[in-house]
Order: structure tokens, then C-alpha cells, then sequence
């Protein structure tokens, strides 16, 4: 797990502005092969392992490509959030951007990387605007498991 945040005051045009911004990495380590890891994460259909989402408006089987925007509901709140998919490396690399709302600019990577040792999974959140520390509060929990649920469930699909 790597943590790192700035925090900025500054002083411009008789007003206090404040920026924060937050980037947290996420590891876990599978037993399973990339190809199917990667299968399971780029299923934006199937969230059934995501901690943080229930749904999404996609037909099942639709694969992430650069571009495309979906909506998906969070366990959180039954608001619908929008999702844009930035970059897609296949077997290796998703990026996402999370529309939200205003005041809030959410980006997550996940990679996937395979080693000697088995699979390794990297899920990275970087955070960024004045709710950012509000937003962390209330996904850090769920965040912290979303690499290890992919794998599990790459896991559960091999046995």
C-alpha cells in the first residue's frame, strides 16, 4: 500500500483557496493466470466482485474500450455515477475517470502484471479537488479491497 497527499493554501486575489489532492496504490497477488484476471476486469457488465459497485447499464459481455462512458451504481448511494475508460492496454493496463460531481476529479488504474510468484494485481485511486478528503473517507474502506476481491474472484472462476 502507497499513500501520498499534498495539501495547498493558497492565498491569490483577496481569496483562500485549498487543494488537495490524494493518491493511494493497492497490491494483491493471485494464483491465477493474467488472461483470465484480465477477462474479469474488463467486463465492465460483471461487477459482482467490486466492492464499490452493484451495477452497471451495460449489456453483459461489452469489453472497456477507450471512450466509452457507462453509468454504474455504487453500494453506497443508488445515484448513478459515470465512468469514462481513458486507456486500455490489453492484459496489462485500465484507466478510468470518475464523473461525479463538481469539486471532485477521480482517476483508477489497475495493472496487471504477471511474475514468478503468480499475479499481481495494482489498483491505484488518485483523488483530486476540495471533497477529496470527504470522498476518501467514505470509499477508503471498500478501496482497500478491491484488488484482493479481483483476484479472489479470478480465483473462484479457475476452481
Amino acid at each position: 500500500m502507497i499513500l501520498n497527499f499534498s495539501l495547498k493554501l493558497v492565498f491569490a486575489k483577496g481569496k483562500l483557496l485549498c487543494s488537495f489532492s490524494l493518491y493511494k496504490r493497492y497490491r494483491a497477488i493471485s494464483t491465477a493466470p493474467v488472461d483470465v484476471l484480465w477477462h474479469k476486469l474488463i467486463n465492465i457488465a460483471d461487477v459482482s466482485w467490486h466492492p464499490l459497485l452493484s451495477k452497471t447499464n451495460v449489456p453483459l459481455g461489452l469489453i472497456a474500450k477507450p471512450g466509452l462512458i457507462y453509468q454504474a451504481v455504487t453500494r453506497l448511494t443508488p445515484i448513478p455515477i459515470r465512468l469514462f475508460v481513458e486507456n486500455v492496454r490489453p492484459g496489462e493496463l485500465l484507466s478510468l475517470r470518475v464523473l461525479t460531481i463538481p469539486g471532485i476529479e477521480q482517476k483508477i488504474t489497475y495493472q496487471v502484471q504477471s511474475t514468478l510468484c503468480g499475479t499481481y494485481i495494482s489498483y491505484s485511486v488518485t483523488l483530486k479537488g476540495w471533497l477529496s478528503p470527504f470522498i476518501w473517507w467514505l470509499i477508503k474502506p471498500y478501496s482497500a479491497r478491491v484488488a484482493t476481491e479481483l483476484a479472489h474472484a479470478a480465483e473462484r472462476l479457475l476452481a
